[in-house]
């Protein structure tokens, strides 16, 4: 199967009401072309799955108050006053999660485990509702896998088959979220031909990207 396509192609795969996980951290390594697809198609009622909501210009932040995000699964929004208006005005939901136990519930999905056991939250309110494990009698709380319908990531040089190059800090939570979603769609800052790319430093392999499309340059 091809796996280089234009936005036209892509275009059916999202739809209203569905989960996206979104590559990247404050905006860095963050896929803005399909960000920028998402504003065009104007869809509505989604969750999002991203380890923070960046900054009202870039990012999933652009998205945050267009009516677009119902729910936002994150570690923090500090940094966008528009999440933090939305949030107190119940304009958006928000499900927060610790930094180490949001990227482990994403990852676990990706690697086919039931969840992770953290003792993260033992003794506060993030415990209510939860199971909670016992192990050498320590407890810890069980955290279930994050999974998306669709993930969309950003790498800085991409191969025909999508295999992933990562620069520097643009590597963050990208490759984890392409392994946790049912379609992960890669937008290459640089596109090359199968081989291009020193196989050592291949960071998401191709088998878990299904689409790609050409991005801009940061």
């Amino acid at each position: 199967m091809k796996k280089v396509v234009d936005l036209e192609t892509i275009k059916p795969l999202f739809k209203d009401g569905m989960t996206i996980m979104v590559g990247g951290f404050l905006g860095c390594g963050a896929p803005e072309r399909l960000i920028d697809l998402i504003m065009e198609l104007k869809l509505k009622d989604l969750t999002i799955i991203v380890n923070d909501t960046a900054f009202p210009d870039r990012g999933v932040g652009r998205l945050v108050g267009k009516g677009i995000i119902k729910k936002v699964i994150c570690s923090h929004v500090g940094t966008n006053p528009e999440s933090k208006r939305c949030l107190n005005a119940g304009l958006m939901e928000v499900e927060f999660y610790p930094q180490g136990t949001l990227i482990e519930k994403i990852r676990a999905q990706g690697f086919g485990l039931g969840g992770i056991l953290t003792p993260t939250g033992i003794g506060t309110p993030v415990e209510e509702g939860k199971q909670k494990i016992s192990v050498d009698g320590q407890e810890f709380i069980l955290e279930p896998p994050l999974r998306a319908d669709l993930a969309i990531i950003k790498g800085t040089k991409v191969d025909e088959f999508g295999n992933v190059f990562y620069s520097k800090s643009t590597r963050n939570y990208n490759p984890t979220v392409a392994m946790a979603a049912d379609i992960t769609i890669c937008e290459a800052q640089e596109l090359v031909k199968v081989g291009e790319i020193d196989k050592d430093i291949v960071h998401t392999p191709g088998i878990f990207v299904n689409y790609i499309i050409e991005g801009v340059v940061a």
